[in-house]
């Protein structure tokens, strides 16, 4: 059942998989929904769980990279606890936000989507094949599908309006849209948490072939700062593939919802509206979902949800 604080909280923005309430005082509450798109469209029917998992697995990562990377400014707060509302919540929408929600900052976001390729895979690898580029970048010939990159790439998109598509951009152009110098902070930041973050991840046994961040601009420090923002690293805004099972030249076994991507492709319904996933489809994903969350933390997902109880 989709958690609904619209009578006890402001309703600031609904996407496609999350909801944004007004705490107030600059902050936002993050709850993170069990809905799951694919090629930019919204599934019928949830995935029991996925907002959970989200939402965990992003505070696994944002507290890593603090520890790692003690400059990086981030929007998060804290999981969702002791939060005060004007009327009772019921004990089990308190449960749920346990679990599947963020307080976080508030802040003015960019209009971008940051993403980082460390392999050569999904459009990418489409414009490859087409002629030899990546968002305008030209890569050296001879690469094969699901091959590491020579270094990280930076490939920027626009970041869309619900019901639209983002659309891959060149470098130059994000610069346009957000200016060099932001630009230039964005992309440098945004490799150095992946190129942490990816190697962190191999030795978990998971690749990350690629991944999107958001990021936003603090006005209320001198100079403004560059924030991170939004979920982390997750199964919805990654690739995570088997690191055992990986083999240049073929597409990946991943823990991610790209076994969703396939179904829709071959059952003919990428990017059709309404789309009903099968108990198989819906039990597959939240598998895939769930062994990403453990190899990356360490833990069960039942220990996990244990931990954050008792805290």
């Amino acid at each position: 059942m989709p958690l609904d604080l619209s009578k006890y909280l402001p309703l600031v923005a609904s996407g496609k998989v999350r909801e944004i309430y007004d705490l107030g005082e600059s902050r936002l509450l993050f709850v993170a929904t069990d809905r799951i798109s694919a090629y930019d469209v919204v599934m019928k029917n949830p995935i029991p769980e996925k907002g959970a998992i989200l939402t965990l697995l992003s505070d696994f990562w944002f507290l890593f990279l603090r520890s790692r990377l003690p400059t990086l400014h981030t929007h998060y707060i804290a999981l969702c606890h002791n939060l005060k509302f004007d009327e009772p919540l019921p004990p089990q929408t308190i449960a749920d936000l346990g679990r599947r929600a963020m307080v976080v900052k508030r802040l003015k976001v960019f209009p971008l989507e940051s993403i980082v390729r460390g392999y050569i895979t999904g459009s990418a690898w489409a414009s490859y094949e087409k002629d030899g580029t990546v968002n305008g970048v030209k890569l050296p010939l001879g690469l094969r599908e699901s091959e590491k990159l020579p270094e990280p790439l930076w490939t920027p998109s626009t970041k869309a309006e619900l019901g639209d598509k983002d659309e891959n951009i060149s470098q130059a152009q994000a610069a346009e849209i957000v200016g060099k110098t932001y630009a230039d902070q964005i992309a440098a930041l945004s490799l150095q948490i992946y190129n942490i973050a990816s190697t962190f991840a191999l030795r978990r046994g998971i690749i990350i072939a690629d991944t999107k961040f958001e990021f936003a601009l603090d006005e209320s420090t001198s100079p403004p700062t560059v924030v991170l923002v939004d979920e982390v690293l997750t199964p919805d805004s990654s690739r995570f593939w088997s690191a055992e099972k990986y083999q240049v030249g073929r597409a990946q076994d991943s823990y991610d919802k790209q076994y969703l991507r396939d179904w829709l492709v071959q059952t003919g319904q990428k990017g059709k509206e309404g789309v009903v996933m099968p108990a198989d489809v819906v039990s597959q994903t939240l598998d895939k979902y769930k062994e990403a969350f453990e190899k990356l933390v360490g833990m069960t997902w039942n220990m996990a949800l244990e931990q954050k109880r008792a805290t």
